[in-house]
């Protein structure tokens, strides 16, 4: 796992003023007991939840025929999300721990049951969000991130989004979170204007296609924060009128990769949003960071085991010329 970034490193430091009034070495001034980890609970069900998804690996690893070249990588990216949901808490029980009831036996497992396996732990750690203090919501949401990818190169068909779990923007998100929605919605500015190259240079195909429902999908994402900065009484940071892209783009693979570029750095601008918002909104953005998190999987752009929380070497944005 890379380094996180600043936006994670000023997070803790919040974290690390608050429990110093208790005592420099972090426990309680007068008792020198160690100071309770709120976040305890909810990383206990998370690494829960993920033994469970790791022995189901195993056992259809050990299925005669299995696709090895696909499981093994995804399961090493599993035992990554163990090791960073475990942080902190005291003897973590070891992975593979699940009991036979909660994992399909070797007889029943499937990769299609493993995909919807992976979609349930996606599920678990989203529904903790809300308890979660803003570091971790931020993590549960990149791992759940990447659940929905697993689950797609499984074979499963892409998630789609749920309007019955995923709130509607509405005007209960203070002033400190309106920064990070207006970063938000430029971004999303960026990405319309950067589609548009993008189809212009595809041939007329399934890949032009795809980046038509992509465009459109970022123009939906634009128009909901828009609503919602107006909502709140804030006027919306307008688009640029043009943006220079962080490389020439000249042919069908460099569209690609342009469209590849801006789903990514989208989901670095979606994972910080999920630790800014209220919790009312962080699922909202934590559906945003699935969804570029699987459409920059389709264009091609390297994996990584935590969509939008590591921070990349310094890549050029496409940014307002």
């Amino acid at each position: 796992m890379q380094p996180p970034s600043r936006r994670t490193f000023l997070a803790f430091g919040l974290i690390t003023l608050t429990t110093a009034c208790t005592g420099t070495d972090g426990t309680d001034a007068a008792t020198k007991a160690p100071a309770p980890d709120p976040d305890a609970p909810v990383r206990l069900r998370a690494v829960a939840a993920t033994d469970t998804l790791l022995s189901a690996y195993d056992a259809l690893l050990g299925v005669p025929g299995a696709r090895t070249d696909l499981l093994q990588p995804l399961r090493a990216e599993t035992a990554q999300h163990r090791a960073a949901l475990a942080q902190g808490i005291p003897a973590a029980p070891t992975s593979g721990t699940a009991t036979p009831s909660a994992t399909p036996s070797t007889t029943t497992l499937t990769p299609t049951a493993l995909a919807a396996l992976e979609r349930q732990t996606a599920q678990s750690h989203l529904a903790d969000l809300d308890a979660a203090r803003p570091p971790l919501a931020r993590l549960l949401a990149s791992i759940a991130a990447a659940n929905a990818r697993h689950a797609t190169a499984i074979g499963a068909p892409p998630d789609q989004p749920d309007p019955a779990t995923t709130p509607a923007p509405s005007a209960t998100a203070p002033g400190t979170a309106l920064p990070a929605l207006q970063q938000a919605l430029s971004a999303e500015h960026a990405a319309v204007y950067g589609y548009g190259v993008v189809g212009a240079h595809l041939p007329d195909d399934q890949q032009r296609a795809d980046a038509r429902t992509y465009y459109a999908a970022h123009q939906a994402q634009r128009d909901a924060w828009q609503r919602l900065l107006t909502t709140l009484g804030t006027t919306p940071t307008p688009a640029a009128g043009g943006y220079q892209l962080p490389f020439p783009v000249t042919d069908a693979p460099t569209a690609t990769k342009l469209a590849a570029h801006l789903e990514t750095r989208l989901t670095t601008v979606y994972a910080d949003l999920v630790a800014d918002l209220p919790t009312p909104h962080r699922r909202t953005a934590a559906t945003a960071l699935r969804d570029c998190t699987l459409r920059a999987h389709h264009w091609g752009a390297p994996t990584t085991p935590f969509p939008g929380v590591p921070d990349p070497a310094p890549t050029p944005a496409v940014t307002p010329s």
